[in-house]
């Protein structure tokens, strides 16, 4: 197994990432956490131990760099503009075509929150290399026209106590123009704190890439 903190260029940053790369690995996923989070995510971090078991390798990146995180000029902007993290995970995509561990294998993108729109309008702009995108408790209606674009297969999960949250994914799920599906996790929450969801969205994500995977094999 490789596992290496890496420095990736994606245009005007350079970001900080955790790359875990198993041995026969079938595929790596690339996350997008949303604003407020990093890659240090309890949550992130549990769910690509998951991948992991699957054979799955992960790149966990922090999408603004120490300065923007310390409030340096142009962080309220770039926390608040889907563009700027959406072009960051391309130009990471981009990288693991050409990082030595990871440039034979098809990369899956993991969205949660904002992270969710910024994954999917990535996906439509690399729809070469992304062979499928999970969003966890996602706000893919912020990825607007995108959404046409993306020929990945998607899977929306989201958490059944927030009708809003449910209405936006089902909506989202509409404007997509590839295979696509919306689960609810009964009785969960925006973050999956309740007892065995964080369990349900890990497997449901190994699941769907797994299930990907095979598809692209045939």
């Amino acid at each position: 197994m490789i596992s290496d903190l890496v420095m990736v260029p994606t245009g005007h940053a350079t970001l900080t990432g955790d790359l875990v790369v198993p041995s026969r690995a079938q595929a790596v996923v690339l996350f997008a956490h949303g604003s407020g989070s990093s890659r240090h995510s309890p949550r992130n971090r549990a769910l690509a131990a998951g991948l992991h078991k699957e054979g799955l390798g992960t790149l966990l990146l922090d999408l603004l760099t120490e300065r923007e995180e310390r409030g340096g000029t142009g962080t309220g902007r770039h926390t608040a503009d889907i563009d700027v993290p959406a072009q960051r995970l391309v130009g990471a995509i981009d990288w693991l075509a050409n990082h030595p561990e990871t440039r034979d294998l098809p990369v899956g993108l993991l969205g949660a929150g904002t992270g969710a729109a910024a994954a999917l309008i990535a996906a439509a702009e690399r729809p070469d290399r992304v062979f499928a995108v999970v969003s966890r408790g996602g706000r893919p209606d912020l990825a607007g026209d995108a959404l046409q674009r993306v020929e990945a297969p998607v899977l929306l999960i989201v958490g059944g106590s927030n009708e809003a949250a449910v209405d936006l994914n089902r909506e989202a799920a509409r404007k997509l123009a590839g295979p696509h599906r919306v689960h609810v996790v009964p009785g969960a929450s925006h973050l999956f704190p309740e007892p065995g969801a964080m369990q349900e969205v890990s497997t449901l994500a190994g699941d769907w890439f797994r299930a990907q995977l095979r598809q692209e094999t045939r």
